[in-house]
This record gives structure tokens, sequence and C-alpha cells, in this order.
């Protein structure tokens, strides 16, 4: 799992167009926090999980590698 945060972030990250300096300022930490949560030599605390989802606008369960689906789950269409 952590392999698949790492992962995540990164990808996220990238797709973005963003500098880790600019993800870890986003998320009020050091550059070096941020680079030891991307390269998963600490684990990702919830709160910057959070912090990460609603800035790209994403799910949690898409960071923790839970689920494929971007989306939030309250915007995936309801099952009839």
């Amino acid at each position: 799992m952590a392999g698949i945060l790492r992962n995540r972030l990164r990808e996220i990250r990238e797709d973005s167009g963003l500098t880790q300096d600019r993800c870890a300022i986003i998320a009020h930490i050091s550059k070096n926090s941020y680079i030891r949560y991307e390269n998963c030599e600490r684990n990702t605390p919830l709160d910057i999980a959070v912090t990460f989802a609603k800035y790209y606008d994403v799910s949690v369960d898409y960071i923790a590698g839970l689920t494929e689906d971007k989306r939030k789950y309250w915007e995936k269409p309801a099952k009839e």
C-alpha cells in the first residue's frame, strides 16, 4: 500500500506540473518531509493525504490506492 501511495503522490504531482517544493508549501510541511512521503520513507499522515485530495480534486481513496476512480464518492452517479 505504501508503494501505491508513493506512486500516486508522485503521479498526481507530475500530472499537475508541480514541484516537490510547491507540494510542501501546499501541505504546510518541509520539502524534506514531502520527499520522505513520496519516497515512502515516512507514512503519509491522513491530514496530509486529505490536503492533497482537496487540492487535486480527487478522492483520498484514489490517493491511497483503494480505487482507480479519481472522483470523490459523492460525485459518482447514483446506482439505479
